[in-house]
């Protein structure tokens, strides 16, 4: 253990790069309680650090070596060292931060107003020249406000690229490390900020992104062919614009005129504009884009004015293609926007016109207004699924083309871990991983992108398409899941078979099943299953806890059920598992609820077998009561296999208390076969909970424990009790008797 340098009132420590998520990017270096008291610090006081620079940080404590300060990789960074060199940590006078400027991207700075930029950077500590991210400080002091509204915020502006952008410090009033606060005015250089004398924040057009395109002027558009899980759009598309453009004189022969009027729908960032583009310029079109929601953000007169001005714009260049970004902004289903009328009467003028197209884009087709498709507006509909995992390592193919990839890079491992992952998720990826290869090789001469930097990336970058009710997918495959081999072998059939071999179903002409009931007693690894099914990266996996459906006003549940298997057949192949489903799904005509849940359940049964089936998506749901679950739902064609999982027996309980302590140093006198013996009643999570109750006993009886004794696993024994119901577990295995064949 590295002890640290004393220099009058400073310490010399070394620098190491740290993977706590909680802390990545948010300006917060970890230091062991003895540095902090010999610097007379208290945690989250501010202290200057000096490398090769010298930058500012809010300090943490530390579990870790008494010399070391755990850094992430964007303080190294400000720092100018790399993981294991030595750094001086000094305290700092706690200073308000009067004015910080703040240079960023164009797309950053067009979309980050002035007061969500001091929202990303409040609690944070900076200095000139430092590199910050958007990450709000969540941690103390950060964590005495909700960042939430902040989050969300950022999100909408940005999509999931918030996550990845860093922006630069170009200067801070006073000099040197200062605290962001709410009194600080924030803003960007050359441009708007919260208070004070800076420019004010203007709705203009182009800050709309009105007066042209909302990308870069000098965006390269790919070619069709850099388009992987996309030629089949693009090709429909390209027929419907060339034959449209180019060959009018054939529609005429036949009696009719082209109209072009188009839907793109798909996940947010899944590549509708990318498509667009591409094939606009394949056919020799020019492009005219308008972003929606900035033209909504107008009053009533501009907008109508900027919708007419873009296509009088299209017009005098034909052929062209006049493509409207997110649509239902302004032409929503409900709470129709008075503009709605005159983009209706755009559209159809447009698509009338000889050498004109119109394509409208848009990530929530249910919440487009009706009227917009119909016949005579948007005739045609194209949808942009989302990558299965063939097309997410196809895409990696073509995003990572140029990057130096070292040789432990293999992408079909990336693509396996990236299930939900969307074209722009991707390139998010290979930005954070980018910055973390650059942050360790400053000074190599032909740096490289390594798997750890991929790997690492992917803690940061999360999918977009399914932020809502995706599942945190975990290192973790049904080989790691011990025991248990019944159930596991039901769930391979039932999840994984369809999903690797549809080729043999469709042979021997079997219909996959829809779903399966996993029940069981609390604690036996209902969920943990379907983690472990989630870990294959097969399939996109939408997790949703039953009362999470269920809303008091009228038409929400249904109309929620219905968006979650929307989004799974836009995903497909996905896995929609609904949790505690006797809440989302009791027996009907008991409830006391005005007839919401019993709607519900008819909803959920119209979904699993209903006029419109479901292709590739198959629904698993988990309860310990599955007597209170509707007996229509577990008929054959819906949830028909029902799957119990037994409490672990001794041999399980030892497997699972291998797993639980897997990280866990044990002393050569911890037998974990005899604990296992000695267990009956416990749960899986009983056991996981006793592994950790050890470790902590051995924390209490020394810090500087290096291992867990047979008298901590005894103290463990004495504060976890077993917390399976013998009544409850007789219940469920009477039921498991009588449904579950001999």
């Amino acid at each position: 253990m590295t002890n640290p340098k004393s220099d009058g009132h400073a310490l010399t420590v070394t620098a190491r790069l740290t993977g706590a998520r909680l802390d990545a990017r948010r300006g917060v270096v970890r230091l062991h309680r003895e540095v902090l008291a010999a610097l007379g610090l208290s945690p989250w006081d501010a202290v200057w650090l000096t490398g090769a620079r010298t930058t500012g940080a809010v300090a943490a404590v530390s579990d870790g070596a008494r010399g070391e300060a755990l850094c992430d990789d964007l303080l190294l960074g400000n720092l100018g060292v790399r993981d294991g060199d030595q750094v001086t940590v000094a305290p700092a006078p706690l200073r308000e931060a009067r004015r910080v400027v703040v240079a960023g991207t164009t797309e950053a700075m067009t979309a980050v107003r002035p007061t969500m930029l001091r929202e990303a950077l409040l609690g944070k500590i900076v200095t000139s020249g430092d590199n910050v991210s958007l990450l709000p400080q969540d941690a103390p002091p950060g964590a005495l406000r909700d960042s939430a509204s902040a989050r969300r915020s950022l999100a909408t502006a940005m999509g999931m690229a918030w996550t990845t952008t860093l922006l630069t410090v170009t200067g801070t009033e006073p000099d040197g490390p200062a605290l962001v606060t709410m009194g600080t005015v924030v803003g960007w250089r050359d441009g708007a900020a919260t208070t004070g004398s800076a420019t004010p924040m203007v709705a203009t057009a182009p800050a709309l992104g009105l007066g042209g395109a909302t990308g870069p002027e000098d965006e390269p558009v790919p070619a069709i062919d850099d388009l992987p899980g996309l030629q089949s759009q693009a090709g429909q598309l390209r027929e419907w614009l060339d034959l449209g453009f180019h060959h009018t004189e054939v529609l005429a022969r036949l009696g009719t005129t082209p109209q072009l009027g188009i839907l793109v729908t798909g996940p947010a960032g899944s590549g509708k504009t990318t498509l667009v583009r591409s094939v606009a310029a394949a056919v020799g079109a020019t492009m005219v884009r308008r972003w929606a929601p900035g033209i909504a953000a107008l009053e009533a007169s501009a907008a109508a004015a900027a919708l007419r001005e873009a296509l009088v714009e299209a017009s005098r260049s034909t052929p062209a293609v006049l493509l409207l970004e997110d649509v239902e902004a302004l032409a929503p289903r409900d709470d129709a926007k008075p503009v709605a009328t005159v983009l209706l009467d755009v559209v159809g003028r447009a698509v009338g016109a000889a050498g004109v197209a119109v394509v409208c884009t848009s990530a929530r087709p249910e919440g487009v207004s009706p009227e917009l498709r119909r016949p005579g507006r948007l005739d045609h509909e194209l949808s942009v699924p989302l990558p299965d995992r063939a097309g997410r390592r196809a895409l990696l193919d073509v995003l990572l083309r140029s990057a130096p990839l070292a040789s432990d890079v293999h992408l079909d491992e990336i693509a396996e871990k990236t299930p939900g992952f969307v074209a722009a998720d991707l390139l998010a990826l290979r930005r954070e991983a980018a910055v973390r290869a650059a942050a360790r090789q400053r000074d190599v001469a032909n740096p490289m992108v390594f798997a750890a930097d991929l790997l690492g990336a992917l803690e940061v970058v999360r999918p977009t398409a399914l932020a809502e009710s995706t599942l945190d997918i975990p290192d973790l495959r049904l080989d790691d899941v011990g025991d248990m081999a019944e159930v596991k072998q039901a769930l391979t059939e039932t999840v994984l078979w369809p999903l690797s071999y549809p080729d043999t179903f469709a042979r021997l002409g079997v219909q996959p099943a829809r779903g399966l009931l996993l029940y069981g007693p609390p604690g036996c690894g209902k969920t943990f299953l379907v983690r472990a099914i989630a870990g294959t990266g097969q399939a996109n996996v939408l997790s949703v806890k039953g009362a999470e459906l269920l809303s008091k006003w009228v038409g929400e549940s249904e109309r929620a059920v219905r968006e979650l298997f929307r989004r799974a057949r836009e995903a497909a192949p996905a896995l929609v598992f609904l949790d505690e489903v006797d809440a989302l799904a009791p027996v009907r005509g008991q409830s006391t609820d005005s007839g919401v849940a019993d709607r519900v359940v008819a909803a959920l049964l119209t979904e699993l077998d209903g006029v419109e089936g479901l292709r590739n998506v198959v629904v698993v749901g988990a309860t310990n009561r599955p007597d209170l679950v509707d007996p229509a739902l577990l008929r054959a064609g819906r949830m028909g296999r029902l799957v119990f999982v037994p409490p672990p027996d001794a041999a399980a309980r030892a497997e699972i208390l291998r797993a639980a302590a897997k990280r866990t140093p044990l002393g050569p006198g911890v037998d974990l076969a005899a604990v296992a013996a000695e267990t009956d009643g416990y749960s899986g999570a009983d056991l996981a909970a006793l592994v950790r109750e050890a470790a902590l006993a051995a924390m209490r009886r020394d810090l500087d424990a290096p291992e867990v004794t047979a008298d901590d696993v005894l103290a463990a024994r004495r504060a976890v009790r077993p917390s399976l119901d013998p009544a409850q577990v007789a219940a469920l295995a009477a039921f498991a008797s009588r449904h579950q064949p001999a």
